[in-house]
């Protein structure tokens, strides 16, 4: 089993992150290496907020999954821990990253980034894209950076509605091991500023 880090908008979606751990763990999908709430104190200024998550929980999982409601992709510290997660670094390495979409955020699309993960989806017809305005289109409260990244042959990221990634533990299994064997080859674009405020 592998230790995952959940980022999220811990005001608005704590919800979806507790039941998500929860789930995972009476299912024995992941291990969970997240933030836990009340572990960093209000004092800390932003950059020893970054350098906690990134050294003290990034360093030890491979796989991040983000989930992402409404107003996820305005929020700084979930714009870090992406940017953490895609570095590889001497501290911590790069990990694979699935994006799951809240209910608030629901879309009708999904991205299958590995072959083997369109069988949760038989009835869909599949097409390629290749540019950020139709992935902004799809998926309108992904943040800039997996936008950005999803347009990449060479980044592997798939996108799952909450209600179906939850529907069977085999489902987000198996989308973990797929993020943690493709983690190395995948060359994630980090050429954006990190977000330095909220909106």
């Amino acid at each position: 089993m592998h230790k995952v880090f959940v980022s999220f908008h811990h005001a608005n979606d704590q919800w979806f992150k507790n039941y998500l751990v929860t789930w995972a763990k009476i299912n024995d999908v992941f291990i969970d290496g997240s933030v836990e709430m009340g572990e960093i104190p209000d004092s800390w200024d932003d950059e020893r907020i970054r350098e906690y998550i990134r050294d003290e929980h990034l360093k030890d999982t491979t796989v991040t999954i983000l989930l992402v409601g409404i107003e996820t992709k305005y929020r700084k510290h979930v714009d870090w821990e992406l940017y953490s997660s895609m570095y590889d670094g001497k501290v911590n390495k790069k990990s694979g990253i699935i994006v799951i979409l809240l209910p608030s955020a629901c879309s009708e699309y999904c991205t299958c980034s590995y072959e083997s993960e369109k069988k949760f989806y038989p009835y869909k017809q599949w097409v390629s894209i290749d540019n950020k305005e139709e992935y902004r289109k799809r998926y309108p409260y992904v943040p800039e950076r997996i936008i950005e990244n999803l347009v990449r042959s060479d980044v592997h990221i798939s996108v799952i509605n909450w209600n179906k990634a939850i529907s069977s533990p085999n489902i987000l299994r198996e989308m973990i091991d797929n993020a943690y064997n493709g983690r190395a080859t995948c060359n994630y674009d980090l050429s954006t500023p990190m977000r330095r405020r909220n909106r």
